[in-house]
């Protein structure tokens, strides 16, 4: 195994990792896991946007502060948080757009 096929898979393990934690906050979100802790929607939602920005921060900071594969797994969850974010902005520009043109 070559040093590049190194760096790929632990910026696949990286990018894994973060996406698992924000798909299974849906999955909670979407069966209500966490009802008998009187979680509603907004506290799902607050796990996400802060699971996403805490990735892409951590990411960062693995990158720039480790050696050898280390940077690459902070590449893998600078990239799942960002794209957690864009999931965001996407989800808040249509709800917005929504209200806006269906005067709901």
């Amino acid at each position: 195994m070559t040093e590049l096929d190194r760096a790929r898979g632990a910026a696949l393990v990286g990018f894994t990792a973060t996406a698992a934690l924000l798909v299974l906050t849906v999955a909670a979100y979407l069966n209500d896991s966490l009802e008998s802790l009187g979680w509603q929607g907004g506290e799902y939602a607050y796990t996400f946007v802060w699971t996403a920005i805490g990735a892409i921060l951590v990411g960062a900071v693995v990158k720039a502060a480790s050696p050898g594969p280390w940077r690459s797994i902070g590449s893998g969850m600078l990239w799942a948080g960002t794209v957690g974010v864009v999931v965001v902005i996407v989800l808040v520009v249509g709800f917005v757009w929504a209200l806006s043109n269906f005067g709901l």
